[in-house]
């Protein structure tokens, strides 16, 4: 029988505003704004923000880190330009556009007249820093100092990348300091925060652990520098509390699948309101497992392949990245799905940050010599909370893993395939849940695991940031830097 195929547009799938970005610079003598409190605000930046994350930023790193391919049996013309590394000014512009309009009201929230609100702004400058680092981690240079200013300067000069991380420390140290100094008089938080339900020492907790992942992030180029050295140095033995994360950091407004704004953001790509009978939407019959990660998966038995992707015949089976479909090209007949794991049901958390990632961070800590601790211990804890959190059973998995080089932490005779192990384990617990995190820390350190390009891509290499957008060069042209294509390979943010 002749197989139809559907043209997809990748614009068919997800969803994005083509508004230009400044137009969230608001009169700051706006008395409108100044009457939306914080309480009443932060659940909706909160939840905008994370639609972000787990939509178009989860999707490019899962893309990118071959994790996913596309279910070619069916549709055309999806995945082009990741698949050919066809980098531009408009390639996924649309996460600069929005990261930059949710991190407006943060500061909206830091900067509300009020006194007594110190808690939420705690919260707000967490947060601001926590989508902040990515926004350097993706560009580099980018606006802040200058940034979210209003009608005072819409066009904002570009701060150096590692100033901005150093300052967003100096935020972290701010928040936590406005926790512990709150007077008696400040609103309470409660459950209008719909990621940590108001729990300040949880929060507190996240901001040490965000510290750590930022100070990490510039410990491959620590290596090497002695000035980045130093400082990393520095801020673990006097500036880091070691109080870390220790369970998921999830979000969940009440998702529901009441009408489409209620769903969970990434559900609401997955599946129909109507979930008597399950129906899925476009996006989730599009996607399909990798050849690359069906074959990591299987050939070490991991127990949470069944929980990352539908399983034929006990394996993933997966489609390599720019093939198409028999009998031009090789594509199996049937594909693996993303799994029951990730696609739940619209009233599912969303995950801001695993315990697993917090684990991972701590054992490459403390393998770096940067903090006292047992690196192994914290390895295996990860791979077990991973493990809980997708549902699946160990098995003897973590004991087998451990004997392998560059998968298991017990093997490694060296540090860089300590690392290895660790950044490969990261790949797998974050799969389908944060896959940008994997994107960048991939081109951080180079030490996951060979991962292939896809057939027909126009660069043997992948790209180490992304380009400023279309509407950056159309609004800010004075002040962005030049930049040529070539740049998304050969330049990256100052920690590379």
């Amino acid at each position: 029988m002749k197989k139809i195929k559907l043209i997809l547009p990748l614009i068919a799938f997800t969803l994005f505003s083509c508004d230009n970005y400044l137009d969230i610079n608001d009169s700051p003598n706006n008395p409108n704004a100044s009457q939306i409190t914080p309480n009443l605000s932060l659940p909706g930046v909160q939840t905008a923000s994370y639609s972000v994350l787990v939509r178009r930023m989860n999707e490019l790193g899962n893309v990118f880190m071959n994790n996913w391919g596309a279910n070619v049996n069916a549709f055309t013309g999806g995945y082009a330009e990741e698949f050919g590394v066809t980098m531009s000014n408009n390639f996924y512009e649309d996460i600069w556009n929005s990261l930059y309009r949710n991190t407006y009201e943060y500061t909206k929230i830091i900067n509300h007249p009020s006194a007594d609100y110190d808690n939420h702004k705690a919260i707000a400058k967490i947060m601001k820093a926590f989508y902040f680092q990515y926004l350097v981690d993706l560009y580099g240079d980018i606006p802040y100092t200058e940034a979210h200013l209003g009608i005072a300067n819409t066009t904002p000069s570009y701060d150096n990348d590692q100033d901005i991380y150093r300052d967003l420390i100096v935020q972290l140290d701010s928040a936590i300091s406005m926790i512990d100094d709150a007077p008696a008089n400040t609103v309470e938080v409660g459950t209008e925060d719909v990621i940590l339900n108001g729990n300040m020492a949880l929060w507190k907790k996240f901001a040490n652990t965000l510290k750590l992942r930022i100070l990490l992030r510039e410990a491959t180029k620590a290596e090497t520098d002695a000035t980045s050295a130093a400082y990393i140095q520095d801020q673990f033995d006097n500036n880091l509390e070691l109080d870390f994360i220790a369970q998921n950091v999830t979000i969940n407004p009440g998702y529901s699948n009441a009408k489409d704004s209620q769903q969970n953001p990434w559900m609401n790509l997955m599946v129909n309101l109507n979930e008597t009978t399950v129906t899925y939407r476009t996006a989730y019959n599009f996607r399909r497992a990798s050849k690359y990660i069906a074959t990591e998966l299987n050939g070490t038995a991991d127990p949470r392949r069944g929980r990352l992707f539908t399983l034929i015949a006990g394996g993933v089976v997966g489609v390599e990245q720019g093939d198409s479909s028999q009998p031009s090209g090789t594509a199996p007949d049937d594909m693996s799905k993303l799994g029951p794991a990730l696609v739940k049901n619209s009233a599912q958390d969303g995950f801001i940050m695993l315990l697993s990632e917090s684990l991972l961070l701590q054992a490459e800590a403390v393998a770096r010599g940067y903090m006292p601790g047992d690196a192994q211990v914290l390895f295996d804890a990860a791979i077990a909370a991973s493990m809980t959190h997708l549902g699946a059973t160990d098995g003897g998995y973590t004991a087998a893993i451990n004997g392998d080089v560059g998968y298991g932490y017990a093997a490694a005779t060296n540090l860089d395939e300590q690392i290895q192990a660790i950044m490969y384990q990261k790949s797998i617990a974050l799969n389908g849940t944060n896959g940008i995190e994997v994107w960048i820390e991939y081109t951080r350190t180079g030490l996951i695991s060979t991962i292939p390009m896809p057939m027909g891509s126009t660069s043997g290499t992948r790209p180490t940031r992304l380009l400023y957008p279309t509407s950056e060069l159309a609004s800010n042209s004075a002040n962005v830097p030049s930049q040529s294509v070539s740049d998304a390979f050969t330049t990256a943010p100052f920690w590379k």
